[in-house]
């Protein structure tokens, strides 16, 4: 059998495998540290989609001549597949009442809302909760499609542009105790509900930069390991929630001030300092 990857030959040896499905969890094996996805499959120039996928991977690979698999990057993939949901946000908004519920199954049946659910689930949910007329508004949601787009396609820009409200939420996470012990409630719940609104978007940018092969272990945060450091600024915003749902707040103002508002610094510090990336061309209908 010969393997092919976009369209160029591949110098694979196959030595244990037997059927598609082996040769296919091997290729994924070696193809996902790269940052990339197999986008699809065509054997013997025929494309293999859906169900049959399914029972492709049980044909012995003795009566394959030729394996056809094409490969993206995670970018280009969540790129698209977010271009595609704005598209059907804006489709959805301008649509009769009665016409909404078929443009909701055919988004729901597409290869981008399959990609949604497994790599960005949170959209996937947002997207199916807007379309069966809960939550938000489709142009709510078309606001937060097109600020996921613009992280995907430049994210050192969206960092670069994140710096005044990572120093205005790093300053108010200072202010926290201050805040409980005064008995402004508001305001500190507020600069909870900020301080994870900045946090989830450093995050994502990170995870793009890993998509993209950043090593979890040799990539270092505040001289530690990229996956020590998050681990620990997880466990840090653990605790800071148990002791605010317990009132104490003079733990839950430890942990913001010396704890959660330092490493939110660095890491976006250390994010600013990377190299900046390609940019993406956004998805255009």
């Amino acid at each position: 059998m010969n393997i092919f990857i976009n369209e160029k030959p591949a110098e694979i040896a196959l030595d244990t495998e037997k059927t598609l499905g082996d040769v296919m969890t091997g290729l994924e094996l070696w193809i996902s540290p790269t940052g990339n996805r197999i986008q699809r499959i065509c054997i013997d120039d025929r494309d293999i989609e859906g169900d049959a996928l399914t029972e492709a991977f049980g044909i012995d690979i003795q009566g394959i001549g030729k394996l056809d698999v094409f490969i993206r990057s995670w970018r280009e993939l969540a790129a698209e597949a977010l271009g595609i949901l704005s598209n059907f946000c804006e489709i959805f908004g301008k649509a009769a009442f009665d016409e909404r519920g078929q443009i909701f199954e055919s988004w729901a049946g597409s290869a981008a809302a399959r990609f949604l659910k497994s790599d960005i689930p949170d959209i996937w949910g947002l997207a199916n909760h807007v379309m069966s007329g809960e939550g938000l508004l489709p142009s709510e949601l078309a606001l937060i499609v097109w600020e996921r787009l613009s992280e995907i396609a430049d994210p050192w820009q969206e960092i670069d542009k994140a710096g005044p409200q990572v120093e205005i939420v790093a300053a108010r996470m200072e202010e926290f105790s201050l805040d409980m012990q005064t008995g402004k409630d508001r305001r500190a719940a507020e600069t909870i509900q900020l301080f994870s609104q900045i946090g989830e978007k450093l995050f994502r940018v990170f995870f793009i930069y890993k998509s993209e092969g950043l090593s979890m272990e040799t990539f270092l945060i505040d001289d530690l390991p990229a996956r020590v450091f998050i681990e620990e600024f997880n466990a840090a915003l653990r605790e800071l929630s148990l002791a605010y749902e317990n009132r104490d707040t003079v733990l839950a103002g430890d942990i913001a001030e010396y704890e959660l508002a330092p490493r939110l610094l660095k890491f976006f510090a250390t994010l600013k300092n990377m190299a900046k990336p390609g940019t993406l061309v956004l998805f255009a209908s």
